[in-house]
C-alpha cells in the first residue's frame, strides 16, 4: 500500500471528467487500497480518484465510526434516485481549510460495483448520502464550492489563498 499525493484547488485535474472501469482487476483493487489508506492518513471520510490524479471512476468512502467503520470501496458509482433536502456544511481532502454548508439530498439510492465485480445497490441517508453525492461529484469534474452560489463563490476565491498562505505557515 502507499500514499497518494491529493491534488487541491485549482489543479485542472479535479475538473476532468473520469472514465469507467471497464474491469474490476488487481490494478483497481491496489489503487482502492491505496486511495483507502490515504484517505484514512488525511484524515477524510471520502475519496474520489481525481482527487489523486487519476481521472477513472472510483471512489472510498467510510462514514462509520472507529469503533464501527464502514468501508465502501465503489467502482462506477451512480445515483439511481435521490430524495428530501439537506443543508450541511462540507470540507474536501481536494480544498484543505475550507467549509461551507452546501444543499444536497438527504437520500440517495446509488448502484456500483464492488471490488469483486458484484452489483451493489444500496439506499443511504444521512452524512452516507451526503458523502456518496460529495465522491460522486468528484467524478464529473465538481467540487463542492462548485455548488455555491456566485456570491458566496466569489468569497471563497477571495478567502482561499489567504487559507493556504496560513496553512502553510503552520507547517
Amino acid at each position: 500500500m502507499a500514499l497518494l499525493k491529493i491534488y487541491h484547488y485549482p489543479d485542472s485535474v479535479l475538473s476532468g471528467i473520469s472514465k469507467p472501469i471497464d474491469e474490476i482487476d488487481d490494478e483497481v483493487r491496489q489503487l482502492a487500497e491505496d486511495m483507502v489508506e490515504t484517505m484514512y492518513a488525511a484524515p477524510g471520510v471520502g475519496l474520489a480518484a481525481p482527487q489523486v490524479g487519476i481521472l477513472r471512476r472510483l471512489i472510498v468512502l467510510d462514514c462509520g465510526s472507529e469503533e464501527e467503520p464502514e468501508l465502501i470501496k465503489a467502482a462506477n458509482p451512480e445515483i439511481l434516485e435521490r430524495d428530501g433536502e439537506c443543508l450541511e456544511e462540507e470540507g474536501c481532502l481536494s480544498v484543505p481549510g475550507f467549509y461551507a454548508r452546501i444543499k444536497r439530498s438527504s437520500w440517495v439510492k446509488v448502484r456500483y460495483q464492488d471490488m469483486d465485480g458484484t452489483v451493489v445497490e444500496r439506499e443511504a441517508e444521512g452524512l452516507l448520502a451526503i458523502c456518496f453525492q460529495h465522491e460522486i461529484d468528484h467524478l464529473d469534474g465538481k467540487l463542492f464550492v462548485d455548488r455555491l452560489s456566485s456570491l458566496k463563490k466569489g468569497m471563497f476565491r477571495k478567502k482561499y489563498p489567504k487559507i493556504l498562505e496560513q496553512q502553510q505557515e503552520q507547517l
